[in-house]
């Protein structure tokens, strides 16, 4: 896969990342996007918006528009506005911490009540490159397995299965969009209307 410049985009699919405070969100969008990591702890507020253009496998251009959401509890309300539209979310938690892990259920109890029914769902256990780490790979791969997820362990210092997890959901929501098209149902598209005119990516 490699980003397209300045070609025809075919496709947009709206992505959100969610998971508690601290678990390395904004690192992972920044290392995805930027190929760079900040190893200083910047909390968001409310939300951050970025987009990168890639070509699937099948050669399809298409924009993945990705929403960081804050982990902290007062801005949870707000998160859930920005459900709307969703076609994919990588679900986060940080290995070298219990709370995080054991705020998946409630993550998951949350997207199955305001994301739409069609909504692709991916496990992301971040901070691997700690060696103090809590969270085995056992765990996640027994909770990713309750819940039939696919999971990713990843880095986003050493950048470590970034780029092929948001790759990976990607070609999972381009699969899920081909079925409904064959079986003539659309794949909830309500993208932000800054982006829905947009014929090229550069």
């Amino acid at each position: 896969m490699g980003e397209p410049i300045n070609e025809k985009i075919e496709k947009s699919f709206k992505i959100l990342l969610l998971g508690d405070s601290s678990v390395g969100k904004t690192c992972f969008l920044k290392r995805y996007i930027d190929d760079t990591f900040q190893d200083v702890y910047l909390s968001t507020i409310g939300f951050d918006y970025k987009y990168k253009c890639i070509t699937l496998k099948e050669g399809k251009n298409i924009k993945l528009q990705i929403w960081d959401t804050a982990g902290q509890e007062r801005f949870r309300t707000i998160a859930k506005s920005y459900y709307k539209g969703a076609h994919g979310i990588i679900l986060m938690y940080d290995v070298t911490d219990q709370k995080s892990f054991d705020s998946i259920k409630k993550w998951l109890e949350q997207i199955k009540e305001e994301a739409p029914n069609k909504v692709s769902v991916l496990l992301v256990a971040n901070k691997i490159d700690i060696e103090k780490r809590i969270i085995t790979k056992e765990d996640g791969e027994n909770i990713a397995k309750s819940y039939d997820l696919d999971i990713y362990e990843s880095s986003a210092k050493d950048n470590i299965n970034v780029s092929e997890a948001f790759e990976d959901l990607a070609e999972k929501i381009n699969a899920k969009y081909k079925i409904m098209k064959e079986r003539g149902k659309k794949l909830e598209e309500n993208v932000p209307e800054m982006t829905k005119n947009k014929k090229k990516c550069c």
